[in-house]
């Protein structure tokens, strides 16, 4: 049951904004910036662990996954970023398909449930390599689900395959892709996109790929990354473009905000982002994505205090064991490359809720000293 405890607070932007949560009503855009622009957390917060209990009551999922980061060779220059690498610069890697199978079995030993499969834009790589890459995972794991590519790399491959994004979905469906991350979205506003990731794909086409996945039966994520050089009006527009489209396909499974983390990027000049920002971002997230089953805290970016926190603002899910993470390690995440499921199970017990271990469709896993069952 939703939290019993009286509502109170003395900014009186946010009382409407309870009695539109109450009677759940959609919020608009000038209430999610009066969210955004009021300092009573707590109110925000008792209001989205209101609307996170009425959807979740007490669970708080988490799963078991490993990364997989083929390359970090990119074509893209992206001021955010701190992964990619020039083909010739020192520390880029490409992984030959027989590594990246060994680097999916290194870490298997805790029965992974899902591999999370992002990296650059690589230049050369032909779009078999992906192709085979997800077809000799799923030889090797047929039982592990495969979340992989972010629209951007969508984008990319569909013109170095010169096909449309529809028949490169399809084809990577095919070889054994179940779903799309949910990275790459960024902020959707051109004028913030201009001076962070001038290279990727826009906005409008990052949700036009969306679609087009969902339409053809494969679920995604999505994500924000907030903290750096947008405004509250960006933030409100990213969420409420994603509401639209999650209105129109039903394909969106869980909203991540993701805090920008500037060190060894182009932009480490500017501030990290406030723990305040982070626990508001969450809550945020779920009063305004009211068709969005999940919305989770990544542990990984807001470190796992933050993230347990976040359990009681709005958050119903940490994400996973991880094993090993690369992209926000070299931009400087302090946060350790991953943890053991029983430290999770510890963390989300502590906040009062109980946990829930899932599979990337968001079906309780049921374990044994001998085996795995997922809940069909």
């Amino acid at each position: 049951m939703p939290a019993a405890h009286p509502f109170q607070t003395d900014d009186p932007r946010l009382q409407p904004i309870h009695e539109k949560v109450l009677g759940g009503e959609r919020l608009h855009a000038e209430d999610a910036l009066s969210l955004y622009r009021s300092g009573d957390i707590l109110a925000i917060g008792w209001m989205a662990n209101y609307v996170r209990e009425r959807m979740h009551g007490d669970k708080a999922y988490f799963n078991v996954n490993r990364h997989i980061n083929p390359t970090n060779v990119c074509v893209a220059a992206c001021r955010l970023c701190a992964f990619g690498r020039k083909r010739d610069a020192p520390g880029a890697y490409t992984m030959a398909l027989e590594e990246a199978f060994e680097t999916a079995a290194s870490g298997y030993s805790e029965a992974v449930t899902e591999f999370h499969i992002v990296g650059g834009l690589h230049p050369d790589l032909p779009f078999q390599y992906f192709l085979d890459l997800c077809s000799g995972l799923k030889r090797r794991f047929p039982q592990v689900h495969l979340k992989a590519f972010t629209m951007v790399e969508i984008a990319y491959l569909s013109k170095r395959a010169k096909l449309s994004i529809r028949e490169t979905l399809e084809q990577l469906k095919a070889s054994g892709v179940d779903s799309l991350p949910g990275g790459g979205a960024e902020i959707f506003a051109d004028r913030v996109r201009h001076i962070i990731c001038d290279h990727k794909i826009d906005g409008d086409q990052w949700l036009e790929t969306a679609r087009l996945a969902h339409q053809i039966g494969l679920k995604s994520n999505a994500t924000m990354l907030y903290g750096h050089v947008e405004n509250d009006e960006d933030r409100v527009d990213h969420l409420l473009k994603l509401r639209a489209l999650q209105d129109e396909t039903g394909g969106f499974q869980t909203f991540i905000p993701l805090a920008f983390h500037p060190a060894n990027t182009p932009l480490q000049h500017l501030p990290k982002t406030t723990g305040m920002l982070d626990i508001k971002q969450i809550a945020v997230s779920r009063l305004v994505l009211d068709n969005f089953p999940h919305i989770k805290s990544y542990w990984q970016m807001m470190t796992p205090k933050i993230a347990q926190i976040s359990l009681r603002f709005g958050a119903d899910d940490m994400d996973g064991t991880v094993i090993e993470e690369k992209i926000y390690h070299d931009a400087g995440a302090t946060t350790p490359q991953g943890m053991r499921r029983e430290e999770l199970e510890r963390l989300i017990r502590a906040t009062g809720r109980v946990p829930v271990e899932r599979d990337t469709m968001y079906r309780p896993v049921t374990r044994t000293e001998t085996s795995v069952t997922v809940a069909v």
